[in-house]
């Protein structure tokens, strides 16, 4: 590391080009499969009983954020111009947040269910109803609205009001990256950690027991290998990342360079159009 008057990575090819076409393709793909998937969830509701509360749940998480994707467009097709407000910036950046943990939320609830209803099916049986799902989905929006809040009150815009920054502005960054690192565990690490566990068991048990007929197998594991898709494309990089670059920001501002601050900055904004993808893959699991 050395101490010096540090350079700002260059963000024109990346925020000015890639992301804006991503957004925009996300936001076309996105509406039309989760349009597909609610269509066929709604035609398969009674069928899929229980679980079909927490997939309509991540249907609407997954439009909520969609609709804000247009106005992220125009704003860095316009080079970093926001035109639309500090309010409205603060309302976008909370969007994001709100469908990426609840996202995550809900398909942690959807995988315990299925580990209950596969490995302990006597037990759950009756025991499960829809009055349960209906209370654990509301625990899961207000559990991540709550956390979200806070991010709420960070600066979002520049001095001129014409950035909308992801995170917030330099002078709150390294509080910012405390609020961040506590989300990443809390939001993100505890459900990863309680989604391998019941798919590791699932597993376990799928492979030696010979009373539950292949297809429902197959089933389970492939819903397995979404899950593992969705976190590995999605989630763990944006997280690793997200944090990383917010520490490199904030080390620039004790003016520390370090030989890694631009390709910790490269691949953090690969891993943002990477992120906004959960909500256009998100209906593979209820298409499923």
């Amino acid at each position: 590391m050395n101490k010096i008057n540090c350079t700002d990575p260059n963000k024109e090819l990346f925020e000015h080009r890639i992301l804006p076409t991503l957004y925009l393709f996300v936001f076309i793909f996105g509406l039309l499969s989760n349009g597909w998937g609610l269509k066929s969830l709604l035609h398969n509701w009674k069928k899929l009983k229980n679980i079909n509360i927490f997939m309509l749940n991540l249907g609407l998480a997954d439009m909520l954020y969609l609709l804000t994707l247009p106005f992220l467009v125009v704003y860095y097709f316009k080079e970093n111009t926001w035109i639309f407000g500090d309010k409205f910036c603060k309302v976008t950046r909370f969007c994001f947040n709100l469908n990426l943990y609840c996202s995550i939320g809900f398909l942690t609830c959807i995988s315990v269910y299925r580990y209950l209803a596969i490995v302990h099916p006597i037990r759950v049986m009756g025991r499960l109803t829809v009055t349960h799902s209906v209370i654990i989905s509301v625990l899961v929006w207000i559990l991540v609205g709550v956390q979200s809040l806070p991010d709420m009150f960070f600066p979002k815009t520049s001095e001129n009001m014409t950035q909308c920054y992801d995170s917030t502005s330099k002078k709150y960054v390294e509080d910012y990256l405390k609020y961040s690192l506590g989300w990443t565990l809390n939001g993100f690490c505890i459900s990863l950690l309680i989604i391998l566990g019941c798919y590791g068991h699932m597993i376990c048990v799928l492979c030696h027991k010979n009373t539950i007929n292949k297809g429902q197998k197959q089933k389970s594991l492939r819903m397995l290998f979404i899950l593992i898709l969705l976190f590995s494309v999605c989630y763990v990089p944006h997280h690793v990342f997200k944090n990383l670059n917010l520490y490199s920001r904030y080390l620039r501002n004790q003016n520390i360079c370090t030989d890694w601050n631009f390709w910790v900055f490269n691949s953090y904004q690969i891993t943002r159009g990477l992120v906004c993808l959960n909500s256009a893959l998100n209906p593979l699991v209820y298409l499923h």
